[in-house]
């Protein structure tokens, strides 16, 4: 099973439409994943028509995807369980507030997003991946999004790419 995952697209304001890198793996994917900060419900009816979306709203998202998606949404992808949250709010790193949403819930992966900074790292036997963003990435060398791959163990990698077009 191949999972998109993207966060932080603020699109029309950062990019008219997506990446040809990215639309090139919602070809072929089984779902997607977006954490928040879509800016626009355009974006996911047209994610929509690559596959089955799961989704959450971020801080910038506006009262119709508000009223379309969740702030925490927890997703089985065949024997794994993975907990989906942007990560904004007060105190604390965006990555440690991502982790305590799901301290009671039982997850193999955390994706969020928020920060734009792409993160990997396995804490505790729990994946924490950020995909980074694949239309913003302020400070970061290049663009980002990532791959989550489900089979008898759960996968994640980025893909990093220097071009938004």
């Amino acid at each position: 099973m191949k999972i998109v995952v993207i966060s932080d697209t603020h699109m029309p304001k950062k990019a008219k439409k997506l990446p040809e890198r990215l639309l090139l793996d919602l070809e072929d994917c089984d779902y997607i994943i977006h954490a928040g900060d879509w800016q626009s419900e355009e974006l996911y009816n047209q994610l929509k028509q690559y596959g089955p979306v799961i989704g959450v709203s971020g801080n910038v998202d506006g009262p119709e995807l508000k009223s379309l998606l969740k702030t925490k949404e927890l997703f089985r992808a065949g024997d794994f369980h993975i907990g989906i949250v942007h990560g904004h709010g007060t105190g604390k790193t965006t990555e440690k507030r991502a982790i305590e949403t799901f301290e009671a819930d039982e997850v193999d992966c955390i994706v969020f997003g928020h920060s734009h900074i792409p993160v990997l790292k396995e804490i505790s036997g729990v994946i924490v991946f950020n995909p980074g963003s694949p239309t913003d990435k302020r400070r970061q060398q290049e663009f980002s999004y990532g791959i989550l791959t489900v089979g008898e163990e759960i996968r994640a990698e980025h893909i990093f790419f220097k071009d938004k077009n």
